[in-house]
């Protein structure tokens, strides 16, 4: 004993010392606990339901209810709410899938890229791919006048050595409510 401390505590208080306790207010797929997950699941089927309801249906108070969901927010877990809005009621119901294959796989290009995209509403999703589609955009339009309009844009950036589109003729699932399951 070390002045009225066993060994093993020493060692117990040397290791809390030099590896403090795990802050569990990181919110990340191994540190959710069900009453997040439960939110979680009740805000991406409706975020505009009232706190003391989401409370409620999970069993918590609103207060402790109301201090989870910012700290998800904070946590960039939930990162806005959005109203979903019909395509069909704004007149862009063709949905266009452009695989984008191109020559330039520098900095300088990946930047006009990036700039041309963020001008152009019509292109709803964009993501780079491994394989032998360079980009993939989601496209919506009104029709195929409207797609030929953006097309015409795309292809005015240099670099760009194939783009083929595909025309979605049904739409068989359409969910913005990720899987829950991994956090646990």
């Amino acid at each position: 004993m070390l002045r009225g401390i066993s060994f093993p505590a020493l060692l117990i208080l040397t290791y809390l010392y030099h590896f403090p306790a795990y802050d569990n207010t990181e919110a990340t797929a191994h540190s959710m606990d069900k009453f997040d997950q439960a939110i979680l699941s009740i805000l991406q089927n409706d975020c505009t339901r009232p706190i003391a309801d989401v409370a409620d249906s999970v069993g918590l108070g609103s207060t402790a209810c109301w201090r989870r969901v910012q700290k998800l927010e904070e946590q960039g877990v939930i990162r806005g709410r959005v109203a979903l809005l019909d395509p069909a009621q704004l007149n862009v119901a063709v949905t266009v899938f452009a695989a984008i294959r191109t020559n330039q796989h520098n900095a300088q290009w990946l930047g006009r890229f990036h700039d041309l995209i963020a001008t152009l509403p019509e292109v709803v999703e964009c993501y780079r791919m491994a394989g032998d589609t360079d980009y993939m955009l989601r496209i919506v339009v009104p029709d195929i006048a409207g797609y030929d309009a953006v097309y015409k844009k795309l292809i005015q950036l240099s670099g760009i050595t194939d783009m083929s589109s595909s025309f979605a003729m049904e739409q068989i699932k359409s969910t913005t409510q990720l899987p829950l399951s991994y956090t646990s």
